[in-house]
């Protein structure tokens, strides 16, 4: 399952004419990678797509399980036979990256139509037809539960140990990151991604496929604002603190009061917000 081709698109290089006290210069920068990624799902000779989203090229595969995942279209590895690009002919040579097929272990297509949602998505604006807080409820996800603490200073260490690892943000300015640390503040998964729901799929998909779920002694930081969207993923994931720093919105706040989860914003240097469940930080 190499993605060697998607990453080498992660970043492109582009002729720029930059202007500073009124000189003139031209030189090259890099800009981050953008370009469509398809999802099809495959069972009992069937075929699906089930998704459409503007992504960083790399770590695809990551992606697309961290995608079903936090979607509830699969319950764990176990449900994945195989992840594979669509190399057979029947798309144009520069789109075949573009595609994924997820092959699953059940001999049919789950019932798409029962999930009640679109799956066109942006890089931009995350998964549409997502309106109401009951919908957790109705696919039987459980509250985060877990008994981890931390001390303020655990939480205040986190975008520093993250701007060290975004390789990519470093060299073009233009990508959200989601990263995963454990009880201590070691960074242990960082992804990027033009779409900030993107990098937190591509996290969970990490996850998914190196370490059992749920992860409850982890700490999820993300590099924009906490919407309602990522809460969701982080309860899927059983994570029981997120963090961003920027601010949540109010649904966000609401849902991680509603779920468990400890909800911190505008994590900058030595202060930081806690919207929901402070009683998690020491």
């Amino acid at each position: 399952m190499s993605e060697t081709f998607a990453r080498a698109r992660s970043s492109e290089t582009t002729r720029v004419v930059t202007f500073e006290g009124g000189a003139r210069s031209v030189r090259d920068d890099r800009v981050a990678g953008e370009e469509p990624l398809e999802i099809r799902l495959r069972a009992g000779g069937r075929s699906k797509t089930i998704a459409i989203t503007m992504r960083t090229p790399g770590h695809d595969f990551e992606l697309a399980a961290g995608f079903l995942f936090a979607e509830g279209v699969i319950a764990g590895l176990d449900d994945l036979r195989e992840m594979t690009y669509c190399l057979d002919g029947s798309v144009g040579a520069d789109q075949q990256y573009n595609i994924v097929n997820v092959d699953l272990v059940r001999r049919e297509l789950p019932d798409l139509v029962a999930l009640e949602r679109h799956f066109t998505t942006t890089s931009a604006c995350g998964i549409c037809g997502r309106a109401s807080l009951e919908a957790l409820r109705e696919r039987g996800v459980p509250s985060v539960t877990s008994a981890l603490t931390l001390a303020p200073e655990i939480i205040s260490g986190l975008p520093s140990a993250l701007r060290e690892r975004q390789r990519l943000f470093a060299s073009t300015g233009g990508l959200h990151a989601a990263a995963l640390f454990d009880a201590r503040g070691t960074l242990l998964i960082v992804r990027e991604d033009v779409g900030r729901h993107n990098a937190f799929d591509k996290l969970i998909g990490a996850a998914l496929l190196e370490r059992p779920l749920p992860l409850a002694d982890g700490i999820v930081l993300v590099s924009g604002r906490a919407s309602y969207e990522l809460v969701q993923k982080t309860i899927a994931a059983g994570v029981p603190v997120l963090c961003a720093v920027s601010a949540p919105s109010s649904l966000a706040v609401t849902l991680a009061e509603d779920f468990g989860v400890t909800l911190a914003g505008f994590v900058r240097g030595d202060r930081f917000n806690v919207y929901a469940h402070d009683e998690r930080i020491a």
